[in-house]
């Protein structure tokens, strides 16, 4: 008889399979789950090298997978910059600033993330020179809230050589006042002009940054993500593929890594990554492209124009018949395609886009993924079922800013369904969770509580109706993802047969207040069979 290396039990174990959680107990053998039955039916499986765990209480479930994040650029900025969210001002943002260089005597670049001119009085984008009062001798760059756009001072302007004569790129802008000046806001890809420097960390901090990343993901019960390209705004993750292979050489991965780089017309370094990258902790998932920005900076690509400045309705990335094209061609090479659409008029173009590559390459099971789909027209929720589309949400996205900042700036006449993730799932799509990482925090807790009461910044529920049970929110962070990922076969589930990757929280969620969903901790991380995180001190409630 087959011994088991770790047994576990609880009283409340949520496989994925039903809406509720069942007692059971589980047995791990090597890397993977082999039976899931009662104490009786697994007590052959213990013997004398047998670790066991009773969880009683305590909530047992599938490993998190958070299906959108970049790595490289969230742990710089979680641990290397000023936090801004609390900012109520210019002024204090700018405050906050200096007050964090103070402590970063050492630093070449000064970064900040998290700013939001909406939630301020004079809902106005901030000036370099408001920054250069108080830093003038170093470079200073701060993402907004959605890291789409960024604000920078004088000395930064200087450093990247940007004048007010400097070309826009081809998707994004170089904020300029009435008089051509430079005004220090950079829209979308002209933030690379200053990434470009402030980004040239060398190997030794990155080693240390990515292993500070394991370290909170298992922490937090993260056992896969998905890092997807970043366009100007994020490091070019193919620079970090290296550094995160020798970690998987090593046996050092604690989180399942699904990378997709850049869609592009030309694929040979696709084909190259999906030929190379195909390990069970490490692998090339797909190609990944914007189509639009944001709606706060008017860059999100709508229907009909904005309600506020009536002369633009965003933009795309590139021309729509280019998209159209991108998507052709690499659906023809069988690559999963996943596109940022926040727009209602950009979620349109990628399911016209997967639409007219299915007409033209045949129907297949792509898997086609569209990206936060914060705005959608009524007319488009039975596409995503029709065409087999997945949408990604990031539900603490909601939470980000005020409604407002939606509602002035886009009609009522657009029929807007906002994050409207019930609405899609409905319909019978599928629907996967992740955090956009460091757009906000890594933590799972705050998406699933998001998914569940939909509080804007100000914490009243914004069209409340689209709110998710608890079970499909946990489901959309871990069965979903894995779907997404072409492994449902090996994860998101807690099957016998399944890679093990499981987590034990300190609360049993379907007992608790939803409130109580935001104080609930890990109490332990087992990743492809080992315990890589365990929390004696956290208490079991």
């Amino acid at each position: 008889m087959v011994k088991a290396d770790i047994v576990l039990s609880s009283q409340h174990v949520f496989t994925g399979l039903q809406d509720e959680p069942i007692k059971a107990t589980i047995a791990i053998k090597d890397n993977k789950i082999i039976e899931i039955g009662s104490k009786e039916e697994i007590l052959s499986f213990i013997g004398d090298q047998t670790k066991v765990f009773d969880m009683e209480e305590e909530l047992i479930i599938p490993g998190f997978h958070d299906f959108h994040m970049h790595i490289m650029m969230g742990s710089i900025l979680q641990k290397d910059s000023a936090k801004l969210f609390d900012a109520t001002s210019e002024e204090d943002a700018a405050k906050i600033v200096a007050n964090f260089a103070e402590t970063r005597p050492s630093d070449e670049w000064i970064l900040g993330v998290g700013w939001d001119h909406t939630s301020w009085r004079k809902k106005a984008l901030p000036h370099r020179t408001t920054l250069d009062k108080y830093i003038n001798d170093r470079p200073v760059l701060l993402f907004n809230a959605e890291v789409h756009y960024a604000w920078i001072n004088s000395k930064a302007i200087e450093m990247i050589h940007l004048t007010k004569d400097s070309p826009d790129p081809e998707y994004g802008k170089i904020g300029k006042d009435v008089n051509g000046e430079l005004t220090g806001i950079l829209f979308e890809h002209a933030i690379g002009y200053a990434t470009e420097h402030a980004y040239k960390i060398p190997k030794e901090k990155r080693l240390k940054l990515f292993q500070g990343f394991l370290n909170e993901t298992k922490k937090l019960g993260i056992t896969s993500v998905n890092d997807l390209y970043g366009a100007k705004i994020a490091p070019n993750p193919l620079d970090d593929l290296e550094i995160f292979k020798e970690f998987d050489r090593e046996g050092l991965l604690t989180t399942r890594i699904h990378f997709s780089p850049e869609l592009k017309m030309d694929l040979a370094e696709a084909k190259d990554l999906q030929i190379n990258y195909q390990s069970d902790k490490l692998t090339f998932a797909g190609l990944k492209q914007f189509i639009d920005g944001v709606v706060t900076s008017h860059t999100a690509f709508l229907l009909d124009p904005y309600k506020d400045r009536p002369e633009t309705k965003g933009e795309t990335n590139y021309p729509p018949e280019r998209i159209k094209q991108l998507v052709k061609k690499a659906d023809k090479e069988k690559f999963q395609i996943r596109f940022h659409a926040i727009g209602n008029g950009a979620v349109r173009l990628a399911l016209d886009a997967f639409e007219e590559a299915r007409n033209e390459n045949g129907e297949r099971d792509a898997r086609h993924v569209i990206e936060h789909v914060e705005v959608l027209h009524p007319e488009d929720v039975h596409r995503f079922k029709e065409l087999s589309v997945i949408a990604s949400f990031q539900p603490k996205h909601i939470e980000l800013m005020e409604s407002e900042a939606y509602t002035t700036r886009i009609s009522e006449n657009q029929q807007p369904l906002y994050y409207p993730i019930k609405t899609i799932v409905d319909t019978g799509a599928n629907a996967a969770f992740g955090t956009d990482f460091p757009v906000v925090p890594l933590n799972p807790m705050m998406g699933i509580y998001q998914a569940i009461t939909r509080k804007d910044l100000t914490g009243k529920a914004w069209q409340k109706s689209e709110g998710v049970t608890l079970a499909q929110a946990l489901k959309y962070y871990t069965a979903t993802p894995a779907f997404g990922s072409f492994r449902e076969k090996e994860l998101g589930t807690l099957e016998a047969g399944k890679l093990a990757d499981i987590v034990v929280l300190n609360k049993n969620l379907f007992s608790i207040s939803t409130d109580e969903i935001l104080e609930t901790e890990v109490k332990m991380t087992i990743m492809d069979g080992k315990v890589v995180y365990e929390n004696q001190v956290v208490p079991t409630v």
